[in-house]
């Protein structure tokens, strides 16, 4: 994913608006979430406080901020038979040959 920002919202005379954010928030995973905070931090630059646009950019930016470094935890512990997810896991699940991932 690239921080290049669609032309319209580079114009200087664009308002940027909610829809402008929610856009830029969409799907966001851990792997891009660092790239989206940035580019809503410069879309909301220079709006005054307590804008809407500006209130839910910077609260997506703390979330996206979070996601980016504590990654995403999904699914549910394991059920009966079945080991959980790795991220659900304290402790590293074995190969299957049995040896201890590092």
């Amino acid at each position: 994913m690239s921080e290049a920002e669609h032309p319209i919202r580079r114009r200087a005379d664009h308002e940027v608006t909610l829809d402008d954010v929610r856009q830029l928030m969409g799907a966001s995973t851990p792997h891009f979430a660092l790239q989206i905070r940035n580019r809503i931090a410069r879309l909301i630059d220079g709006l005054p406080p307590g804008n809407p646009a500006r209130v839910e950019g910077e609260r997506e930016i703390a979330r996206l901020t979070r996601l980016g470094f504590s990654g995403e935890v999904r699914g549910l512990e394991g059920e009966e038979g079945l080991p959980p997810l790795p991220s659900l896991s304290e402790a590293p699940s074995p190969t299957p040959s049995g040896e201890q991932h590092g």
